[in-house]
């Protein structure tokens, strides 16, 4: 299906608001949006971009925590035919002023908290139009500058007029590179509608062809109830949890999203049960470890979660071991989704499994779309042992961001057909399983987030009484890995791994920092004079748990 997505949702959203004029589109706590609300909450913000010299083709960064100003802020990005882009809400100032000179973003929309970051930022980027500060004292302030609040803007702006639109219209999203830098893979609107149409292939009903198809399955879905109330777990700002809220939406249903900036099980399963859940989407073992703590809590107090709504949990790209998802089916009569995908498109490798515990299986299964590629471009025979890459064809973005040999040398045309091939390892065993290898070597992946060794290292040896560093991961039952460093001070200098870490907090985002800080004599080095990371591999892991461990 080619279409826009604000099109689709203009015109799911006034089907659904006339079925059922309260029907929610949005809930956050005690807030609720109903699907006319959300419409012209987002037409007054596109309309205060329009006036602030915003237009097609520009890019507005939202960094936004996961609430309903996000997808308002998204909807109106895409109305105005601007292209929105993904910005980490824990981003520095150096960061922060790195992706907005990488995108050459036009406009902001963040959180309030970054208020003195995107003041600071701001003055060295005179293409910079306008910054929306949402959720804190300063949401409710008129403009100063280029700085507004959001609330303020959206009761003073006038509803942009509807246009028409093109299924080419473009959306960028941020994800790594290798050294730290961050990458932009460009995408259609054409494309994100073929990823979101998997939503009504989970629903087990047809995929529409057509707007108007979108609009009677929406429709269907509100007259008979199954339009579905989804909770995305994991930030809005990452691929999984943008793409099932996108699908949820188009089908009528409603997105839940919590107040709550970390983590907090208790609040969640609360959510579930308070709204009827029906789908929940997390990120690994990060997040189903302390969600089945809680669940155990609850049940030996008598007072266990009602998690009869439930009907599927999904995580994508973050290892989620098979005895936490039997002991989560444990909870409940519902579906678990595994899929190794990326922002590159997918998924490269699925697991599902439920109702029934048992049925969870160890390893992956290559999807109709997917294969393992080898060395020469033929497909690994099953059973050799061969490390492959993994490949993905279908919905597909058109590229990376203003780099052409990147976009060659990942999007491939493969037997006529074009395949993302970003770099996933794996085996093909025999039964036709897949054996899941990891991404690239450099890159750690720690709940959910990508934490380049490179970037670390980098900020590491900034500090003055740094002679020489190297940052690995650590593999951890929770998060996957951990992020962990090795470091020789330099002579006559005493070092502390809180020192440190304080170090790298003032420069890099909060999950960037190593958990785990060793001094050393020394780093092994090879022939070549780089760093051995197998040594250093195997000296994090076997200093993991000594003293110099800063938590």
């Amino acid at each position: 299906m080619r279409d826009n997505l604000a099109s689709l949702l203009e015109a799911v959203g006034d089907a659904v608001a006339a079925l059922d004029p309260q029907r929610s589109a949005l809930v956050h706590g005690d807030r609720r949006r109903t699907w006319r609300e959300f419409d012209d909450r987002a037409s007054r913000l596109a309309g205060y971009l329009a006036e602030a010299g915003i237009g097609c083709g520009d890019r507005v960064g939202i960094g936004l925590y996961n609430s309903p100003e996000y997808l308002e802020a998204l909807l109106a990005v895409l109305k105005l035919r601007a292209v929105p882009v993904n910005v980490n809400y824990r981003y520095r100032e150096a960061e922060l002023a790195q992706v907005i000179e990488l995108a050459d973003i036009r406009a902001l929309v963040v959180d309030a908290g970054l208020a003195g970051r995107v003041e600071t930022v701001a003055q060295g980027f005179p293409r910079l139009r306008s910054a929306l500060l949402a959720d804190g004292e300063a949401a409710e302030a008129a403009a100063e500058g280029i700085v507004a609040g959001y609330e303020w803007a959206v009761s003073v702006a006038r509803p942009l007029p509807r246009r028409e639109r093109s299924a080419d219209d473009q959306i960028l999203m941020l994800t790594g590179g290798t050294t730290g830098a961050p990458k932009g893979v460009v995408w259609d609107n054409a494309g994100v509608c073929g990823v979101v149409c998997s939503a009504y292939r989970r629903a087990g009903v047809p995929v529409p062809t057509d707007r108007a198809e979108v609009v009677a399955a929406a429709e269907e879905a509100v007259r008979t109830g199954s339009a579905p109330v989804m909770l995305p777990a994991s930030p809005l700002m990452h691929g999984t949890a943008f793409f099932f809220s996108l699908g949820n939406l188009l089908r009528g249903g409603c997105v839940v999203t919590l107040p709550q900036r970390t983590l907090d099980p208790r609040a969640l399963w609360s959510a579930v049960q308070e709204h009827r859940v029906v789908e929940l989407g997390i990120v690994g073992d990060a997040f189903a470890v302390p969600l089945l703590a809680e669940l155990d809590r609850a049940a030996a107090e008598g007072e266990p979660y009602d998690l009869s709504s439930l009907r599927r949990v999904a995580s994508s790209g973050v290892r989620w071991s098979a005895e936490n998802k039997r002991r989560l089916l444990r909870a409940g009569r519902f579906t678990v989704q595994d899929s190794i995908a990326s922002t590159e498109g997918g998924p490269y490798g699925v697991s599902l499994a439920g109702p029934d515990p048992d049925s969870v299986p160890e390893q992956f299964t290559l999807p109709p779309n997917a294969r393992v590629l080898a060395p020469d471009g033929t497909d690994v025979v099953p059973g050799s042992g061969q490390v492959g890459e993994l490949a993905s064809t279908g919905a597909l973005p058109l590229g990376y961001l203003n780099d052409p040999e990147l976009t060659a040398a990942v999007f491939r045309t493969i037997d006529g057909v074009r395949y993302a091939v970003p770099g996933d390892a794996a085996v093909l065993e025999a039964d036709g399983t897949l054996r899941f290898l990891g991404r690239g070597s450099g890159v750690i992946n720690t709940g959910g987030e990508k934490v380049f060794a490179e970037e670390v290292e980098q900020a590491l040896v900034e500090h003055p009484g740094v002679a020489d560093a190297v940052v690995v991961g650590v593999p951890d039952p929770r998060w996957g890995n951990q992020v962990t460093a090795l470091v020789v001070p330099s002579d006559g200098v005493e070092l502390t791994a809180g020192e440190l870490a304080g170090h790298i907090g003032e420069r890099l985002a909060g999950y960037k920092r190593p958990r785990s800080i060793s001094i050393l004599g020394e780093l092994q080095r090879t022939a070549s004079g780089k760093v051995d990371r197998r040594w250093a591999q195997q000296q994090a892991q076997q200093l993991f748990s000594a003293p110099a461990r800063d938590g």
